[in-house]
């Protein structure tokens, strides 16, 4: 039980596509009343949670101006950090870039690329998401009680409501669970918005579905056992071996890809957990003013400092 006490989890952050998204990271969102960013809250949240260590999934591009931004000294020396690249070229041996490929391989590449530094159990979150304190939590309990075992993943699931924005549609998977609070699929809606008459609906090729808007949904915020990188490293393999994803220059490779065909072979179980936690993210530019303004609410209500760091 003394390993239990002490194992801290890491926390695995992809900002691989910050660099296009933002231009320059010097016009990084702030959103916090000292302009912290919605990634300092994360790493607030999991500070508290206890997760030992950040591991920043991020492109050359971009790496100068984000060492010097994301540094240890900035969260207060209070957690380890350490940086590791997604590039197109990284590939396992044997295999090369397309011919005319620039889009990068996808969320679960990003993942693999964390595999020298991380010999834990480690949570994965998006960098420009927010996520919640209580998400956080639930994610570092769950890490810290399956230490030492194989295939034990865990995701928190969102409720749907709580995660759409006012200013257009957005993409969720939406998660069906079994009686054991286990994942058995997670399907990606599309079109997913709230209509005039209160009903949620998505997308698809024959038409708009209604969708329980209390549907628990991921937002990739996931937890993994090392023996993951393994197990996508072999996939990925799989996927570049396949001609219609060579062909195709825009196939990525998804984490839910990954976690449905482990689940699927039965060489793991994702365990779906809940929280009340309200997601929030600037999907949409008009986004923006809400994050910022519930930000402040959580300041107001004493749940974050004003100054985020000292």
């Amino acid at each position: 039980t003394a390993k239990f006490m002490y194992m801290k989890p890491t926390l695995v952050v992809l900002a691989a596509g910050m660099g296009s998204r933002y231009g320059s990271l010097k016009q990084m969102d702030g959103v916090g009343p000292n302009n912290e960013a919605i990634i300092d809250y994360s790493i607030y949240d999991a500070i508290q949670a206890g997760f030992g260590k950040v591991v920043f999934v991020i492109r050359h591009l971009f790496e100068k101006e984000f060492r010097e931004i994301f540094t240890a000294e900035r969260f207060g020396n209070q957690i380890e950090v350490e940086f590791v690249f997604q590039e197109l070229v990284n590939l396992p041996e044997g295999f090369t870039v397309p011919e005319g490929r620039e889009k990068p391989w996808g969320t679960n590449h990003a993942v693999m690329m964390a595999a020298p530094v991380v010999d834990t159990p480690f949570g994965v979150i998006n960098s420009d998401d927010f996520y919640g304190r209580e998400g956080y939590q639930v994610l570092a309990d769950y890490l810290r009680s399956v230490d030492g075992q194989k295939g034990k993943y865990c995701m928190v699931g969102y409720n749907l409501s709580n995660t759409l924005s006012e200013f257009g549609s957005v993409s969720r998977g939406e998660c069906k669970v079994d009686e054991n609070g286990n994942l058995v699929s997670m399907v990606e809606r599309l079109g997913v918005q709230r209509q005039a008459d209160g009903k949620v609906t998505y997308k698809d090729e024959t038409g708009e579905h209604e969708i329980d808007e209390n549907a628990p949904v991921s937002m990739n915020l996931f937890g993994f056992t090392p023996d993951y990188f393994e197990e996508s490293e072999a996939m990925f393999k799989d996927f570049l071996s396949n001609p219609a994803n060579i062909a195709n220059l825009k196939a990525e490779y998804y984490i839910p890809m990954a976690v449905n065909a482990l689940i699927d072979n039965g060489k793991a179980s994702m365990k779906v957990l809940s929280s009340d936690a309200k997601w929030f993210g600037v999907t949409y530019k008009e986004d923006r003013p809400d994050v910022v303004a519930r930000i402040q609410k959580l300041v107001d209500e004493g749940v974050y400092p004003a100054k985020l760091w000292k």
